[in-house]
């Protein structure tokens, strides 16, 4: 199929949007390949008394989303009550709700560098063993010295194509793959089963490892790129890495076996190196205190079963992930 024919709809789960949600859509909107739908999944809250309550933060840019709906821009907005969001559910329920051959998947916070994204996306689909595809993440502006050298290391200028014989070779990062900005073959997807429904976080690497054990290819497109970086404080370093710890311990099946602390030390090494050639020596130790975090609550998160629950719901991003009878603990 050639790319022009491929029809795509863009799935984006929002939840108190701010500038950059404006700054997503307008740029969806440019695109030389528009999306055929662009489907939002806002979640909002409940009250104490059980009753529907939209948060205001963020309305204002829902509206104007809206707005800019278009004889060829279709737009519409699908409610998930909070407690219902789950990375992967959420997510399953925004592909139901498509009828496109891909399904490309998008975060509030990612913004289009250019008109090409769309259609750098769609031609890596042209490769018929093609399964999944992900774009490269570009530092904002504002992204200090370490958190860029650490987008260009996940996300670097060169296209790869990577498939089960490069396990060995590439370990946890042959699954590695970003709903930041990622499509998925419709044919390939439902055959699997679509997202796992209850994950707290790496819906996109369980996806991207059943793609890869099915014999199928996951490409990651350079030239498909969007602004996406944060400036995460030491404590949300811990939260995070242990949201993406416990997910890998929930799913052993995909990632017993694979040892992922090597690709951090990697990480580490290269970007004291990096700081070094730039003159930098003076940010080392926050770069030492930072990684010390994220080991941390990866290691706290893999052993998170032994750990009462107030101190799990404490230390993840997602407390409500750990719901009495919810989350596994066994």
């Amino acid at each position: 199929m050639e790319a022009a024919d491929i029809k795509i709809d863009v799935i984006i789960p929002v939840y108190k949007p701010d500038i950059k949600f404006k700054h997503l859509i307008e740029r969806l909107k440019k695109q030389k390949d528009k999306p055929d739908r662009i489907i939002l999944l806002q979640t909002i809250e409940e009250e104490k008394q059980g009753e529907k309550n939209k948060s205001l933060i963020g309305e204002e840019f829902i509206a104007y989303a809206m707005e800019l709906e278009a004889s060829d821009f279709r737009i519409e907005c699908v409610e998930i009550n909070k407690k219902d969001f789950d990375h992967g559910g959420t997510r399953a329920y925004g592909a139901s709700l498509s009828t496109a051959d891909l399904l490309m998947f998008m975060t509030q916070d990612a913004v289009p560098a250019d008109t090409w994204l769309i259609t750098k996306l769609k031609e890596a689909f042209t490769e018929p063993n093609i399964g999944a595809a992900y774009g490269r993440q570009l530092p904002r502006e504002e992204a200090g010295i370490v958190e860029s050298y650490t987008r260009r290391f996940n996300y670097p200028e060169a296209d790869s194509v990577k498939t089960l014989e490069d396990l060995p070779k590439l370990g946890i990062k042959t699954y590695f793959c970003s709903d930041v900005c990622a499509a998925y073959r419709r044919s390939v997807y439902e055959e699997l089963g679509g997202f796992v429904t209850r994950t707290i976080f790496n819906e996109d690497m369980i996806m991207a490892a059943g793609i890869i054990k099915a014999g199928y290819s996951v490409a990651y497109v350079s030239g498909a790129k969007v602004y996406h970086s944060h400036s995460y404080t030491y404590k949300e370093q811990f939260r995070r890495n242990f949201d993406m710890a416990v997910s890998q311990a929930e799913y052993q099946s995909v990632f017993s076996g694979i040892k992922s602390e090597s690709e951090g030390k990697k990480l580490v090494l290269q970007t004291a190196s990096h700081l070094v050639k730039r003159g930098r020596i003076y940010l080392l130790p926050g770069l030492v205190a930072e990684s010390g975090f994220k080991y941390l609550g990866y290691l706290a998160g893999r052993n998170y079963r032994k750990l009462p629950l107030s101190l799990i719901r404490k230390w993840s991003m997602n407390p409500g992930y750990f719901r009495e009878g919810k989350g596994s603990r066994k």
